[in-house]
């Protein structure tokens, strides 16, 4: 076991992507739990955005910033939004939503057409990983 990972998340995404008949790679913009820092390095590790032990350099290569490889919370993530526990999830399939209809305004992720959302409930004991396309 890891205090680094969540296994959850491994394993809806697989599940997940496999669904949309999607790879990591062809995600174009992601809304993922951060209600704290390490939360969104480990997220960009288990979905496998990036190796395990390079979230930290992922996220600092601007790789996740709007215009950057995979845009990552552009809402401004959880933490921005009050993280309003309950309703996050929701609140992370409207943005995703937004990003594909390109309605997202100044947020906007050039040509987005696949998203992923990651919501993770209590500790880790449940992670629900969703894949919307246009």
């Amino acid at each position: 076991h890891s205090l680094t990972e969540l296994k959850a998340t491994q394993k809806a995404a697989t599940i997940a992507l496999k669904q949309a008949g999607a790879e990591i790679k062809d995600i174009n913009v992601a809304e993922v739990h951060d209600c704290f820092t390490i939360a969104e390095i480990m997220a960009m590790e288990d979905l496998g955005f990036c190796p395990k032990g390079k979230g930290g350099e992922f996220i600092r290569s601007r790789a996740t910033r709007l215009g950057g490889k995979c845009p990552v919370n552009t809402s401004g993530g959880l933490k921005a939004c009050g993280h309003p526990v309950g309703a996050t999830g929701v609140k992370q399939i409207i943005e995703v939503t937004m990003q594909l209809r390109k309605t997202a305004g100044e947020r906007q992720v050039k040509d987005a057409n696949l998203g992923l959302t990651q919501n993770v409930g209590g500790t880790g004991a449940t992670v629900v990983v969703h894949v919307l396309q246009t």
